[in-house]
Parts: C-alpha cells; sequence; structure tokens
C-alpha cells in the first residue's frame, strides 16, 4: 500500500525573525523588549492592517510537527519537535520522511497554511526536499501528479477539496470532525498555542497536534468512504484499527480523545 502521512503544524511568532526586521527596543526606554513585547508589537502591526493577529506566514516558527504515519506494519502517530530542537531539525526530518517514503500527504488546511509555512522555514534554513518539490524533472509521473498543484493528489488537503476549493465554503476540523461522530479538537485550539508555549506548557501542545492528526485520518477514512475508493467493510475495518491503535497509545490525551469518542 502507499503509506500515508497525515500532519499538522503547532507554530509561533519568529521572534528572532521580528527582531531582525523591525527594531527590538521600546521607543521609549530604548531598552531590549522581551519575546513576549516583540510578539506583542507584530500582533498589534497585523491587527491595524487586517483586523487579526494572525500573522504572515513566512513569520511563523514551527514548534511541533505531528504526524500520523499508515502503512503496512500499522498506524503510527508522533511528533517532530519537543519545544527545545532545533526547527531545521524538525523540517529537515518531515521532508525525509517524503523522500524515503513518498507517502500520500493528508491534510485540513495544509495547503493554505502547514505547507507553506513548511516551504518558507526549508528556504530560511537551506533544508533540501527534493522529492517534495519533483514537478517531472526527475519522474515523469510527478509531472502528472506532485505535492505542490492545488489540483494534484499527492497532498489531499481535505478542507480544500471538501468546499470545492471555494473558501467561503471551507469548514473547521473541529467542529466537521463532531458532526461525524469523532472526536474533535481536545484541550486547545491554534489559537492559544503561543500563550501556552509562553507559560512551557510544550507536553500539552504535542498532545494537541498528536489529537489534530488523529482527527483528521478519522476524517481521511470517511473521504475514502465517500468517494468510493474504500468499500463500507474496509472503512470499518479501517476504523476498528484506528480504535485499537488509540486504546493502545499511552498518554492522559488519548483516554479523553477515546473518551470523547465514545460519547460522540
Amino acid at each position: 500500500m502507499t503509506p500515508i502521512l497525515c500532519f499538522d503544524l503547532e507554530t509561533i511568532p519568529d521572534v528572532a525573525g521580528l527582531r531582525r526586521l523591525h527594531p527590538d527596543l521600546d521607543p521609549v526606554t530604548q531598552e531590549r523588549l522581551s519575546d513576549q513585547q516583540v510578539a506583542e508589537q507584530a500582533f498589534a502591526r497585523r491587527r491595524e492592517k487586517t483586523g487579526s493577529d494572525f500573522l504572515q506566514h513566512h513569520l511563523h516558527r514551527i514548534i511541533v510537527v505531528g504526524c500520523l504515519f499508515r502503512d503496512e506494519e500499522g498506524l503510527r502517530v508522533r511528533c517532530l519537535g519537543a519545544g527545545d530542537e532545533d526547527e531545521a531539525v524538525m523540517v529537515r526530518d518531515f521532508f525525509r520522511v517524503i523522500d524515503k517514503h513518498t507517502p500520500q500527504l493528508v491534510s485540513w488546511n495544509g495547503a493554505g497554511f502547514d505547507l507553506p509555512v513548511l516551504n518558507y522555514r526549508a528556504l530560511v534554513h537551506g533544508v533540501q526536499a527534493g522529492r517534495y518539490w519533483d514537478m517531472g524533472e526527475d519522474e515523469r509521473d510527478f509531472k502528472y501528479n506532485n505535492y505542490i498543484s492545488r489540483y494534484h493528489s499527492r497532498h489531499l488537503d481535505l478542507m480544500d477539496l471538501m468546499a470545492l476549493y471555494g473558501g467561503r465554503a471551507n469548514a473547521p476540523l473541529d467542529e466537521l470532525a463532531k458532526l461525524c461522530g469523532f472526536p474533535g479538537k481536545l484541550g486547545m485550539d491554534g489559537s492559544q498555542v503561543w500563550n501556552a508555549y509562553s507559560q512551557g506548557q510544550i507536553a500539552a501542545i504535542r498532545a494537541y497536534c498528536e489529537t489534530d492528526v488523529a482527527n483528521t485520518y478519522l476524517m481521511y477514512c470517511r473521504f475514502q468512504l465517500l468517494r468510493g475508493h474504500w468499500s463500507r467493510e474496509e472503512y470499518n475495518a479501517e476504523i476498528t484499527l484506528m480504535r485499537e491503535s488509540v486504546e493502545s497509545w499511552s498518554g492522559e490525551h488519548w483516554r479523553l480523545f477515546m473518551q470523547a469518542w465514545d460519547e460522540r
């Protein structure tokens, strides 16, 4: 079988980058600003322009890459990054998985956020990602089906596809997962990651990211049933495997995940 890689990023403001792009001195005291103050200044500039705190993609720093990997050996979940791990290592390791396995990439809003951030951070750190960027130069088949082109299927952005590539129809993963009877998000959402990181809650961020990719994989299973690639029997077998896998994984977040699933 073609390996499947569901992925999700957790990011914070790239404070070091923001310091390079903007003066990091208090205009009154001329003292160096804290990381929190640098980030707050960036949020304020963004709010003034757009009305939202959400920073441009190139101003995010990756702290966790959540991965769910499905192959003939089963299902595994892990996060690249432990909070203090070098970002370049995380980005390199993610693209090495693609180089080695050429997996089916699956995401929820990956084309709109996660992959552009990975692209920029790979560029900043000088990370090589030959397989990911191949558009037919190295392998002919990639000219017609690659990871980059929006309408190709090596990367399935389920949110974008289900909305038929119309942004006004986009649905949040949390809400649609719950509507489908799956657990949905637990503990936090992306808007809370910076505050959680500032408080040293790295383990909670990693747990949140892991459950996010688990929800994404469940939505991928439902999508495979929807488009007729899996029979009802194949879908039920995969859902059973997912439940058995989650029950075997350690961590309070997985216990809560199963509890929420059973309550849907």
